[in-house]
């Protein structure tokens, strides 16, 4: 058996060692239960489900698994809020078929008539002006939550540049063959439901949001009944 060395000098060494490696830990401790503390689910209030009808089959490639199951609350720092409240929209097609640009960002989700915005066929984008740049958290989006459908080559980019030429972001892409001409992505389709499609920005800063569509399994046009954006300025 070796000999402990109970020397005092062993012990001005080894309390320093201690006490640090306890400070180490407790501070690692300390910030877990701070970064959990700032973590709060965002203020996302869900219009009431809608589907009328009965469903078709849709069948589109890389298609999402409806699972049934209540997305879990999605959390942000605290003070996260939706950025896009009766914020400014613009759209390619500057003659929508049915409603109006501001329905985007009424904050009104229902999803019946008169509650959302129908644009022309082919691929259309509708952008938001935040005002600022701002931290984002979560984008969500509801298209047509009254029917079961896919929208196709949804796409969603945010920018500091209002003509997204230039420090683009893209956030969701689900054109899975590139026939929006804005790349491959690599996220599924997913069925419309009135919980809306929350993509994460990741805390991401922009003052822009862009969103493309490419019509959907019902037809050709595009819909988009409300946008909201959570984050911090």
């Amino acid at each position: 058996m070796k000999n402990f060395d109970r020397s005092p000098n062993n012990g001005a060494v080894l309390l320093p060692m201690i006490h640090r490696c306890l400070t180490i830990g407790l501070l690692s401790l300390t910030l877990s239960a701070l970064s959990a503390q700032d973590l709060v689910p965002i203020p996302l209030e869900l219009p009431k489900p809608l589907f009328v009808g009965t469903p078709v089959p849709i069948k589109v490639p890389n298609l999402e698994k409806a699972t049934g199951v209540k997305r879990l609350p999605f959390l942000a720092p605290v003070g996260t809020v939706n950025l896009a409240k009766d914020k400014e929209v613009t759209a390619s097609d500057t003659f929508p078929v049915i409603g109006d640009t501001p329905f985007v960002t009424d904050g009104d989700k229902d999803g019946s008539e008169g509650t959302y915005v129908e644009f022309g066929p082919g691929l259309q984008w509708v952008q938001l002006d935040l005002g600022q740049p701002a931290a984002l958290y979560a984008i969500v989006v509801w298209h047509f939550h009254a029917q079961a459908r896919v929208y196709h080559d949804v796409v969603v980019q945010v920018s500091d540049d209002k003509d997204f030429k230039f420090g683009v972001t893209t956030l969701f892409n689900n054109d899975h063959d590139n026939s929006s001409g804005l790349g491959a992505g690599p996220d599924m389709a997913y069925i419309e439901t009135s919980e809306g499609k929350l993509i994460d920005a990741k805390g991401t800063r922009a003052r822009y949001v862009r969103l493309y569509s490419n019509g959907n399994t019902t037809s050709e046009l595009n819909h988009y009944v409300e946008v909201e954006v959570f984050g911090k300025p």
